[in-house]
């Protein structure tokens, strides 16, 4: 790790309880990129049988568990670490911190989801209205990237928190 919080080599911030998003999809990136992936969140998350004839295998499969766990450890800050210091595996370390920091991912897009049900235009101008049903949605988007909001949906919020005067021509559009 350098003075500005990255890891060294990886060119990407440490871990910490603001930043698990951004860390993750890169983090993802990387350790597809060093074909760590499976034994981290992929098919081969969990050990082989130890038997003779799984002997390579196994020690294959420890090997590349060795390199994940390490690279996990070096990219999250001190204050975490506490937190996977029990962990056997990778992927245990990858569960425990999605565990850990999704829960205030969820709570923030619940909280989003609301302020844009709730977002009218108000006292906004028209592009001020937009820009910020605009930002919301993105934001939604960032934290539930498996369910991103659609520009219909997106359309239909604008539409409803519109002022009164505007109705009639979004009335004559949308006919």
């Amino acid at each position: 790790m350098d003075m500005s919080g990255r890891v060294i080599g990886l060119g990407i911030e440490l871990l910490n309880q603001s930043n698990y998003k951004i860390w993750r999809t890169c983090m993802e990136s990387y350790l597809v990129g060093e074909d760590l992936c499976d034994v981290v969140c992929g098919d081969a998350n969990v050990a082989p049988e130890d038997t003779q004839e799984n002997d390579d295998v196994l020690k294959a499969w420890r090997m590349k568990n060795a390199k994940a766990e390490f690279l996990l450890k070096r990219s999250i800050s001190h204050d975490l670490f506490e937190h996977i210091i029990g962990c056997k595996s990778a992927s245990e370390i990858w569960t425990t911190l999605d565990g850990l920091l999704n829960k205030k991912n969820m709570a923030r897009l619940q909280m989003l989801e609301n302020e844009l049900a709730n977002t009218t235009q108000g006292g906004l101008s028209i592009s001020q209205f937009f820009l910020k049903i605009k930002n919301l949605c993105l934001e939604i988007s960032l934290l539930d990237s498996e369910e991103p909001i659609s520009e219909a949906r997106m359309k239909r919020h604008i539409i409803r928190g519109l002022k009164r005067e505007y109705i009639p021509y979004v009335t004559s559009i949308q006919g």
